[in-house]
């Protein structure tokens, strides 16, 4: 299994009054699952648990065979940087660094999605190359510029480029294509199964657009999981 939540309970304080109450949560290895999220369902808080950032007051939290809520936080963080790609709803791009240095960046902070960039481009800045072809941003004129010179919808894309490089083993994609046009929408989708399917990625996928959930193994609808109140 590559997620499994079992009577997990998190609030932000001591309240009895969780944001988040869910008995069982389980996603297998290599799915794809959609997660719909209306505003206030506690998707932000859900995403932060299953990453690592955040454990929970009660429960297990078990990613790829690890309980996060039992090893230490440098741990945590050492492990969400070898397994976890994480498509920001806010990109979370370094402005000060180029196009080619944000895609790397996770690289740079685990040895081993190092080596599966390396190992399947020759070095990591090809496979960052390679990745960001597939997306239209191959341009020797936007690669090696700052990311802060770029449109929205570009900076999306880098984002992504960024989270799939070094083939991480669970991609977490939060409203990955709201500020994509759909020609640049049906490109992204395509490259992220792709390459979710070529190195056999778990695809947490969450969204409010609704349309896009047939494309999916599975739809899990947090308000029929989440029995806590309504949070981020």
């Amino acid at each position: 299994m590559a997620i499994a939540i079992s009577a997990m309970v998190f609030s932000w304080d001591d309240s009895h009054n969780p944001v988040l109450n869910i008995e069982r949560l389980q996603i297998k290895r290599s799915e794809r699952v959609f997660i719909e999220e209306p505003s206030g369902s506690g998707k932000s808080t859900l995403l932060s648990l299953i990453a690592g950032v955040t454990i929970p007051q009660s429960g297990l939290v078990t990613v790829n065979g690890t309980q996060l809520n039992g090893i230490s936080s440098t741990a945590r963080d050492r492990f969400r940087a070898d397994h976890i790609g994480f498509i920001y709803q806010m990109f979370n791009l370094i402005p000060f660094l180029t196009v080619v240095e944000n895609v790397t960046l996770p690289c740079r902070f685990s040895r081993l999605r190092w080596d599966r960039a390396a190992a399947r481009a020759g070095d990591v800045e090809a496979e960052a190359m390679q990745l960001l072809s597939k997306l239209g941003m191959a341009d020797p004129a936007l690669v090696h510029k700052p990311v802060t010179d770029l449109s929205v919808g570009q900076q999306q894309r880098v984002a992504a480029a960024r989270a799939l490089i070094g083939s991480p083993d669970i991609l977490i994609a939060d409203e990955p294509t709201s500020s994509l046009d759909s020609d640049h929408r049906e490109a992204f989708i395509e490259l992220l199964f792709k390459e979710c399917d070529r190195e056999q990625t778990t695809l947490v996928y969450v969204s409010r657009d609704r349309a896009l959930e047939t494309l999916f193994d599975r739809t899990i609808r947090l308000v029929d999981i989440n029995t806590g109140t309504t949070g981020n």
